[in-house]
């Protein structure tokens, strides 16, 4: 018999916590050769890693999208523009974890972008970063989304969602109350392009062997995470 006297929250991040400790180990299995700074990121990263960091560009699969994209510009490191109550609740995590971001050298997404997933509200009850201990997950997923827009040649509108906190995510119309969000390893992102689009290649570069994960098809936006297991909705 569970007792009653432990908070149902703390029951459904210690579930998460053991299912994606599962995931990453065995996403050990399918490391490939990375180049050295690839390397040491995706060793922080719970070993999350894959071969197709280290492939040389003529290597890489072709994805046809039909889009009329824009040319891609790196990202800015600066942040700012956030709620003031929700900045006040971080704290210093806040510049912390924008440095962390920043340390990734992602060409195609921006600190900014995925704080600004973060920096939302559902009634009362704010979203919240990721605890610091599992920073270091998200990095691994958001490199895979940046080498899918890198590979498309068409740039990320926004970071819809990425973690979420367990009160943040009961207040999520359609969320599953053990969402991967909120083990810190998934991102609903849309590209300048059809979701349609990014779903199609997400599953190309994936079934090729760039990540194991989810893809799932939303009619605005794409989920990518990185479990482990290769699933589709």
């Amino acid at each position: 018999m569970s007792d009653s006297r432990v908070p149902q929250t703390a029951v459904f991040q210690s579930e998460i916590l053991a299912n994606a400790s599962d995931s990453f180990t065995s996403r050990r299995k399918v490391i490939g050769t990375l180049g050295m700074a690839t390397s040491a990121l995706c060793a922080s990263s719970l070993s999350a890693s894959a071969g197709w960091f280290g492939k040389k560009k003529d290597e890489l699969p072709i994805v046809k999208v039909n889009s009329a994209s824009r040319s891609i510009s790196s990202p800015s490191q600066n942040i700012g523009g956030f709620p003031q109550e929700w900045v006040r609740l971080q704290g210093r995590n806040l510049n912390e974890y924008a440095a962390y971001l920043n340390s990734l050298k992602m060409k195609n997404i921006s600190a900014q972008d995925v704080i600004s997933a973060h920096a939302k509200q559902r009634g009362t009850v704010w979203n919240s970063l990721p605890p610091r201990e599992w920073w270091t997950r998200m990095g691994y997923t958001l490199r895979v989304v940046d080498h899918i827009s890198t590979v498309m040649n068409v740039p990320v509108k926004e970071i819809v969602s990425a973690y979420r906190s367990p009160q943040y995510n009961a207040r999520c119309a359609g969320a599953k109350a053990r969402s991967w969000h909120q083990a810190n390893v998934a991102v609903d992102v849309q590209f300048e392009t059809s979701a349609y689009n990014v779903t199609k290649a997400a599953r190309s570069l994936r079934d090729r062997g760039l990540f194991k994960g989810g893809v799932g098809s939303y009619s605005t936006f794409t989920h990518v995470d990185t479990r482990g297991q290769n699933v589709n909705w």
